[in-house]
């Protein structure tokens, strides 16, 4: 024991005097967390701003007016509201042509009695330049209005066909029209189990750096072996997986702490980032770092000089990176999904957006399991892969 605490103890205290340890753990991923935040967060922002609509509708049709009623019932929320201007259908266009108004609707004549007669009448929605989202929104209530207003009909023609009384038709119209979903604004929020952009951010290049930063320990053994180093402690009287428990550790030790700071730091770094349970993401973390640490263990094995160690690990680390959702989230189904499932860094994420959902250890199963076997499996490959023999 006093051996490993010793080898443990200088390691450490060789590699945090190393200045390029600290840039690649620490001072790179944070670097790059505030250029990307500073860059993407406005693409994040969606600002809504004020509407005004121009609507004409059928005079005297109690349906068609049901659309404007809607539209401006929609409470105003951050700035957002809908003014409604009445005009005719001719001057619908010129206003927005204009720019007196964002939006025109057109409602037809004979709305009501098409409606009724299931002939499906045609709205003819007109966009300004200036509509963006706030136009999205309209158009979507809207089009939520008119699923409303025809779901009665679209009852009533079904019941017709089954056989319905025709005495009973009217009130099945009725009671679909009325259970039919209600359009509702309100705010909206993260799901659970999805982070939000900047936690997306920070957990994301948190888990690719992770892959750098165990690199300092495990694979120094590349490099020791190149200077004749390793044969050396190979030759002193202890066992020699004592020394690569050492270098696992000083590369544990080190993950960990990277971790822990730019999680914590990222927290602080930026609005609305919270990753919850303490506990749970201790857990996660450590089976994290044990899962990078033993994919070094393999690169140590088959590499042959500190380059080609260097140039695997950076090649692993962006690509795993990537594929796991450090840049941008990745979704995707069948055995990609599957296969893309296995990541660790992916695994990390995922394991993140549990916890900042509310979830704890328990609900941490499944990333938990799939850390594990990757540090197994990696392990496994570490000891049975041709290559240098003097340890593994």
């Amino acid at each position: 024991m006093t051996q490993l605490l010793t080898m443990v103890r200088s390691d450490l205290r060789q590699k945090m005097t190393d200045g390029s340890v600290l840039a690649f753990a620490v001072l790179v991923p944070l670097a790059l967390m505030w250029v990307m935040n500073l860059v993407f967060s406005g693409v994040s922002t969606i600002e809504l701003k004020p509407v005004t609509v121009a609507v004409s509708t059928p005079d005297g049709d109690e349906l068609a007016d049901v659309i404007p009623t809607v539209l401006s019932g929609v409470p105003e929320s951050d700035g957002f509201r809908i003014t409604i201007t009445e005009a005719s259908a001719t001057e619908v266009a010129d206003l927005v042509k204009a720019n007196d108004a964002g939006m025109g609707i057109i409602v037809p004549e004979g709305f009501s009695s098409d409606l009724t007669s299931g002939q499906g009448p045609e709205i003819k929605i007109i966009e300004g330049d200036d509509a963006g989202i706030s136009g999205q929104v309209v158009t979507s209530v809207v089009e939520g209005t008119l699923a409303q207003l025809t779901a009665g009909t679209q009852a009533a023609f079904a019941g017709l066909e089954l056989g319905v009384a025709p005495d009973q038709l009217a009130a099945l119209a009725q009671s679909v029209a009325q259970e039919a979903p209600q359009m509702q604004w309100r705010e909206g929020h993260t799901a659970s189990e999805q982070l939000g952009p900047s936690e997306a951010l920070v957990a994301g290049q948190t888990g690719m750096f992770l892959l750098f930063t165990v690199g300092f320990g495990v694979l120094a053994l590349v490099t020791e072996r190149s200077q004749g180093t390793l044969a050396r402690l190979v030759s002193m009287p202890m066992p020699p997986w004592l020394i690569l428990l050492a270098k696992g550790l000083v590369s544990f030790i080190l993950g960990l702490m990277a971790t822990t700071v730019l999680l914590v730091t990222g927290s602080l770094m930026f609005d609305n980032v919270d990753f919850g349970n303490p506990i749970a993401v201790a857990v996660l973390i450590v089976l994290a770092v044990l899962a990078t640490t033993s994919l070094m263990f393999i690169i140590a094995k088959v590499a042959r000089t500190a380059e080609q160690a260097g140039i695997a690990q950076a090649i692993i680390a962006v690509v795993l990176g990537m594929s796991g959702g450090a840049f941008f989230p990745i979704s995707s189904s069948g055995f990609v999904g599957q296969l893309l499932a296995l990541n660790p860094v992916r695994s990390f994420i995922h394991g993140l957006g549990i916890t900042s959902g509310g979830g704890g250890v328990r609900d941490l199963a499944q990333p938990l399991l799939i850390l594990a076997g990757f540090t197994v499996v990696s392990l496994v490959l570490a000891r049975v892969l041709p290559g240098r023999k003097e340890l593994l």
